[in-house]
């Protein structure tokens, strides 16, 4: 792993490889922001397709950046066997037994040999315990399980909610979710229903419209109930029983409510609802990878699931602002079958307008496939990121060539078709070609060892075991839960032990009656004395029985340049009026969601009222009122936001602390993806000037070492012959011996030159390498202040309070207001 770029917005995938397969010392780290234009992998069987997506998925998790992982194989779940100690017994409940027989050993003799070969296979890729660690901190791993409880489950019955308000108001993306929702719940009862031409479909689809457009929320049960008594009364121009008589509609609702009965779907109904929040990020606003199990679904429920999934995230992307930096993953593995070429299945309208719209809001989508003809290609031209590795046939080999060659063609770019065609009948194992639209070339690259423990798909039961500590975390609040018939009987309970009121309205001491109606007419007042009543909240079999209030309201006016805060908001307060010296106790208000505009001028017929006290029936203690109530406002009411102290920034109104974490996340990633690219622009010339000159100064050295070695050979060859001549000869040295001598000498003196070369081009070598030694450690420095500056996900936050500004209550209604009595 290469020193100082982890948590910096690069993915540390592999090394790079020489066009001969041989290893380069060059880290492959792929830039997250490339990821916001999409991707594609493909490989057959045994490519390593599979580790490639885990560790893409295990860089994004370690830079925070949380991801949704559609599953259909069960292969993504692995990526919870994460073992920071490496230990042989933490493998041992997780390595596959068939494998350990077919190896002639024990399970435990074979977890010990796994947990070797992953300490093993870590090492040799820079890695350790620490980086799993830091890995399984960085982000929370769950795993759903629709239609089963075996993970966490996902409640079907939930899924049919009234989309976000965005997509409510574009009439294309409301009529795309609606269409996508009736074709796979239709096809999950077995109807295979056209849009245009299916009245199955068209009625659903009306009566997701009609609720949807209103921002209604449905059940299957509504939607059942629903289909027997529609909300309209015409469909096109012919009326509701011409187009769908009344006993066919009865039998699709039959065919709806035999699914919903179906043992099997109770696992529809119980969990979480299907909301693409709640699956990116946890409670506290940290990121979150889910990965959604689909493994024991049929190809109906899968499609249908998997559709919905698709259409809520279309939601949720067009509820987002937009940025460059990315913001969350989609990960879908196996995608045969969910975007064909021809064919239109409930998951490809979907998957086409995230491929097309996703990169705006920084939502990366990454598709996975070990079948790359029945692929739309087309559609797959808007991603820029293809990681290739080896095929299986020829056929798919032409089929790849013909979607990159049309990438290239959409970017503007150059494909060399040949090259690349022989670089993918040479790849072996867990190397891959990647071609980046971002960059100048292809890259030929392994992978990485992941962290993750690579055992295979995972079954129900073992997704079971590993899900107990999340299964097991407790109930849902009470604020999450229906309330049933008894909480809704208690809250209306008839108080049994209140004193009965007398004819005047003053309470008698002495056990009460069963219910309480205080009797009264309403009260003459001056009319100078505002008067309102305030609606009942919840119906009731008697007369309404009104209580004396101080109904207060006011725009108040928060601002504080600091934190740029510059907010209004109405308060609405009521404070009960007792009999005595004090009238008013402000400190006993409280605040109401009725304001000026919700009042009502009139009683409701036949009411009864409580006397006011005396100071009620005199206008002037409205005056004081009045000021005591702007008064009570300027010295209590505050309203408070979170402060991230490392960046300054400030929640906006109504913004949890969970959503400005989220927001703070964006923003850090942000500002370190700019000063990473300031951080390139500074260095990266210096850097590449020093490595062109290692290159020559390298080359220089190996010329030099070359012509040394030769000389060297040279000398002493002809100090050889010089020698044996004179040694052998029959007479004494003549003039060519000692000419050859002579020769012998000036070439030890050659060589002896060329040794001093060679020295001097080594010290040119190590005197280079030490300059790029120094600059690489200041480009690693400057690298880790970029990353050291704190975790928004976790760093604490400031509290700020905000006052109201001088000047900035406005006091709009100070009134008399009769409250209905609370039985």
């Amino acid at each position: 792993m290469p020193s100082g770029y982890e948590g910096l917005g690069v993915f540390y995938l592999g090394r790079a490889l020489d066009a001969d397969g041989g290893a380069l010392a060059q880290p492959v780290l792929y830039d997250a922001r490339d990821l916001v234009t999409h991707a594609v992998c493909i490989g057959m069987t045994g490519s390593g397709k599979t580790g490639l997506g885990v560790c893409l998925l295990e860089e994004a998790a370690l830079d925070g950046v949380p991801a949704i992982v559609i599953d259909p194989k069960g292969d993504l779940t692995n990526l919870l066997l994460t073992f920071p100690e490496l230990r042989p017994d933490d493998f041992l409940p997780w390595v596959n037994a068939d494998d350990a027989r077919q190896r002639g050993l024990s399970v435990d003799a074979y977890a010990q040999e796994q947990a070797a070969l992953w300490a093993r296979g870590l090492a040799e890729w820079g890695q350790d315990g620490t980086r799993i660690r830091r890995l399984r901190e960085a982000a929370d791993f769950a795993i759903y399980t629709p239609g089963s409880t075996a993970g966490l489950p996902v409640s079907l019955l939930r899924s049919f909610a009234a989309p976000p308000a965005a997509v409510r108001a574009d009439r294309e993306a409301l009529a795309e979710r609606v269409g996508v929702t009736a074709t796979g719940l239709l096809g999950l009862v077995g109807l295979a229903a056209d849009p245009l031409q299916s009245r199955e479909h068209i009625l659903v689809a009306t009566i997701l419209e009609a609720a949807w457009r209103d921002g209604v929320d449905l059940d299957l049960p509504a939607l059942i109930h629903q289909i027997q008594a529609p909300p309209v009364a015409r469909v096109g121009v012919l009326d509701l029983e011409t187009f769908f008589p009344s006993p066919e509609r009865f039998q699709l609702a039959v065919r709806l409510n035999n699914l919903l009965a179906a043992p099997g779907f109770a696992a529809w109904t119980e969990g979480e609802p299907l909301d693409v929040d709640r699956l990116l990020h946890t409670p506290a606003g940290g990121p979150r990878v889910s990965v959604i199990y689909l493994a024991h679904l049929s190809d109906a429920e899968r499609m249908f699931f998997v559709a919905l999934l698709l259409a809520q995230v279309v939601g949720w992307m067009r509820g987002q602002s937009g940025t460059t930096t990315l913001r969350a993953l989609l990960y879908m593995d196996e995608v045969f079958g969910f975007f064909p070429p021809v064919a239109n299945p409930p998951s490809k309208g979907p998957l086409l307008a995230l491929l097309k719209q996703a990169r705006a809001f920084g939502l990366g989508v990454v598709l996975a496939t070990q079948n790359p003809v029945d692929l739309d290609y087309k559609g797959l031209a808007n991603a820029g990121t293809w990681f290739l590795g080896r095929l299986q046939t020829e056929r798919d080999k032409a089929r790849v060539l013909d979607g990159l060659e049309g990438v290239a063609a959409s970017a503007g770019g150059a494909f060399e078709r040949a090259r690349i065609d022989a670089t993918l009948s040479g790849l072996g194992k867990r190397v891959f070609l990647l071609h980046n639209v971002h960059e100048a070339a292809p890259l030929l690259f392994e992978t990485r060892w992941a962290m993750s423990y690579l055992r295979g798909p995972l079954t129900r039961d073992q997704v079971r075991r590993l899900m107990e500590p999340h299964l097991a975390g407790g109930a849902p609040s009470a604020s999450a839960l229906p309330r049933t018939a008894e909480a809704r009987g208690a809250s209306a309970a008839v108080r049994a032990d209140a004193p009965p009121v007398g004819v005047g309205g003053e309470r008698l001491a002495g056990p009460g009656r069963a219910v309480e109606v205080p009797v009264g007419s309403r009260p003459v007042l001056p009319p100078e004395i505002r008067q309102v009543f305030l609606p009942a909240r919840l119906p009731s079999t008697g007369p309404v029985h009104y209580e004396p209030h101080l109904l207060a309201s006011a725009r108040v006016h928060f601002e504080d340049a600091r934190f740029g805060v510059d907010v209004v908001r109405d308060i609405s307060v009521l404070v009960p009026m007792r009999a005595g010296v004090v009238t008013l106790a402000w400190d006993a208000a409280r605040d109401t969601e009725v304001g000026v505009a919700e009042v009502e001028a009139d009683p409701a017929p036949g009411a009864t009222f409580e006397p006011p006290p005396p100071a009620a029936s005199r206008p002037k203690s409205y005056e004081g009122w009045t000021k005591d109530f702007a008064r009570w406002i300027l010295q209590t009411r505050r309203i408070e936001r979170w402060r991230h102290p490392g960046t300054g920034l400030v929640s906006e109104d109504g913004e949890p602390e969970r959503t400005f974490r989220i927001r703070l996340q964006d923003a850090w990633r942000e500002r370190r993806d700019a000063a990473v690219e300031r951080l390139r622009e500074k260095h990266g010339a210096r850097l590449a000037a020093l490595q062109e000159r290692l290159r020559r100064a390298e080359q220089a050295l190996a010329r030099e070492q070359l012509q040394a070695q030769q000389q060297q050979v040279q000398t002493a060859v002809s100090m050889g012959a010089t020698l044996l001549g004179a040694l052998v000869g029959r007479r004494a040295a003549s003039a060519g011996t000692l000419g050859r001598a002579t020769t012998a000498a000036r070439g030890a003196t050659r060589a002896y030159k060329e040794a001093k070369d060679v020295r001097r081009a080594q010290e040119t070598v190590e005197l280079v390498r030490r300059q790029l030694a120094e600059v690489e450690a200041q480009v690693a420095a400057e690298v880790r202040r970029v990353g050291a500056s704190g975790d928004p996900a976790t760093d604490p936050l400031e509290r700020v309070p905000i006052a109201p500004c001088r000047g900035g209550v406005v006091v709009q209604l100070v009134a008399l207001g009769w409250v209905p009595a609370t039985p």
